[in-house]
């Protein structure tokens, strides 16, 4: 065997171990990157509870009179917005609560395309990714308090006021969380929902209607 030969099959045999290499790096890619966009889905879940967490604290926090009462249900003239209520400015809300929401940024969901106010001073409905329910208590618990901005009611057309109620097809686009959404109720806690668990939570609210103000 002359070397022009052995020189061949070397190449050759070289040629088909960097072959099975691609192919073995194609596959764990094919197996890995699904996995990574999915943890990093869950991160940004987990970082949207949190901030719903925060904003219902502060909700809370807010009623330092006692009376069960949000912001949403006391007059300007008393610090609260509930002349804004039907008016589109949702950011309105969380501006009075600047004192107890600390800063604007926990009013952005990670998976939402908004970026977040660099002051209270500055905040708009666009540097907010969350409704609000303007008939949220503390003596109804499981009203919708708070929630992602991707929630519909079936409607077509775009309002800054939904009405969520047991009989109308309430669920989620896909603009945020794959089609799903988290939603923070009057006493604090904070829920992960399909468009399935949306409605049947909607059932046990305590009111034929939920109310919440959109940031559109």
């Amino acid at each position: 065997m002359n070397s022009t030969t052995r020189s061949s099959r070397k190449a050759a045999f070289t040629l088909v171990g960097l072959l099975v290499i691609i192919a073995v790096l194609g596959i764990l890619a094919a197996m890995l990157i699904p996995a990574l966009v999915r943890a990093k889905g869950k991160s940004k879940r987990i970082q949207c509870i949190n901030n719903l967490k925060q904003d219902g604290l502060a909700f809370r926090l807010w009623d330092s009179m006692g009376d069960g009462r949000y912001p949403m249900a006391v007059s300007t003239n008393k610090g609260g917005t509930m002349e804004f209520a039907e008016s589109g400015n949702t950011f309105r809300h969380f501006q009075v609560m600047s004192n107890e929401l600390n800063t604007p940024k926990i009013l952005v969901c990670p998976d939402d395309n908004r970026t977040a106010a660099t002051s209270f001073a500055k905040l708009n409905n666009q540097n907010v990714s969350y409704f609000v329910g303007l008939d949220a208590e503390e003596a109804r618990p499981q009203m919708l308090m708070t929630g992602d901005r991707n929630v519909t009611n079936g409607s077509t057309s775009v309002r800054s006021v939904l009405e969520l109620r047991p009989a109308i097809p309430a669920g989620w686009t896909e603009t945020m969380h794959n089609g799903n959404g988290n939603v923070g109720m009057a006493d604090g806690s904070v829920f992960q929902h399909t468009t399935l668990t949306l409605r049947n939570a909607l059932r046990n609210t305590g009111n034929t209607t939920n109310r919440i103000a959109l940031p559109e």
